[in-house]
């Protein structure tokens, strides 16, 4: 028998806070007011009102530390004794109760959170692609926070989680589609940036998602084959890259030599039998195909001498 010992994820809900300039008024009024109540009570020979005066000055300064501050794409996570209470996403001069947790967290602060959008580059990694082909890759990631109770209780350290979550997903990425030159209709990490993007995107999302991120864009910033096999992949891109060259020339100088005996033919500029144009042919694919410049050759005889 299994049992799912999973966790329910948490859920973020709104809290408010106080105004904070409200309240320190009423703090600095509570202050002043039973000091000097304190001072009455010690002129006078009611003193048994001094431990209720004195509990009551301890709480106005016990209050002071409720006070806290918010900048624009801040939230503070309020968090009572272990128990979370909401979240405060706006921004200003607050006051909250003095015992809402201010502790951290794996080096984060898990109280307030900034929400503003953050940049990842990650390392150039060597991974290997479809093929077995050993490349180097790197991306930048836009991400940012969207559910603080998330990133502050579902995962220890998100900012942590993000980066080692990035690379484990570019890594996958890098190893479903080949370098370059795929199969017929086959998308690559080279001509298909866009694709790969997008799919990139995907899977940080869906890794990400559970500790409260949202991911806004994902590319990649680097993109080439490791150091052990560039030599050899550039000579093979070299070699592929004058093959396509010339069979674009050749395809040009047949459709030319074709277009050639066409008019001469169409225009009754010379009668050619079967020989003459098959040397026409050479002579011509020559001019067109070759590296060099021709030489012209003048022939003071006939073809058949």
């Amino acid at each position: 028998m299994s049992t799912n010992t999973a966790k329910p994820a948490s859920l973020e809900r709104e809290s408010h806070a106080l105004p904070g300039w409200l309240m320190l008024f009423i703090n600095l009024g509570l202050l002043v007011g039973v000091a000097a109540w304190i001072v009455s009570i010690l002129k006078g020979d009611q003193h048994w009102q001094l431990f209720p005066a004195i509990f009551l000055e301890a709480t106005a300064a016990l209050l002071l530390g409720g006070y806290f501050t918010l900048q624009p794409n801040e939230a503070r996570v309020l968090i009572l004794f272990g128990d979370y209470k909401g979240t405060v996403r706006s921004s200003g001069f607050w006051w909250a109760n003095p015992f809402y947790s201010h502790v951290r967290g794996a080096g984060v602060n898990t109280v307030k959170i900034s929400l503003r959008a953050r940049n990842f580059n990650s390392e150039k990694l060597k991974v290997n692609d479809k093929r077995g082909n050993p490349v180097e890759i790197a991306a930048v990631v836009v991400w940012g926070v969207e559910d603080t109770a998330k990133a502050a209780f579902d995962v220890d350290d998100f900012v942590s989680y993000v980066h080692i979550q990035s690379e484990a997903a570019i890594r996958h990425i890098a190893s479903m589609y080949a370098y370059d030159r795929g199969e017929e209709h086959e998308s690559t990490l080279r001509e298909s940036a866009n694709e790969v993007a997008a799919a990139l995107k995907l899977e940080l999302q869906e890794r990400l998602g559970k500790a409260g991120v949202v991911v806004e864009e994902a590319r990649l910033t680097h993109l080439a084959y490791a150091p052990e096999i560039a030599q050899a992949m550039l000579r093979r891109q070299q070699a592929e890259a004058v093959i396509a060259a010339r069979q674009k020339i050749v395809q040009g100088a047949v459709s030319m030599v074709a277009m050639a005996l066409q008019e001469l033919s169409a225009k009754g500029v010379v009668q050619l039998d079967e020989e003459r144009k098959a040397s026409m042919v050479s002579n011509l694919l020559v001019v067109l195909c070759g590296e060099k410049e021709a030489s012209p050759v003048i022939n003071t005889g006939t073809l058949y001498q």
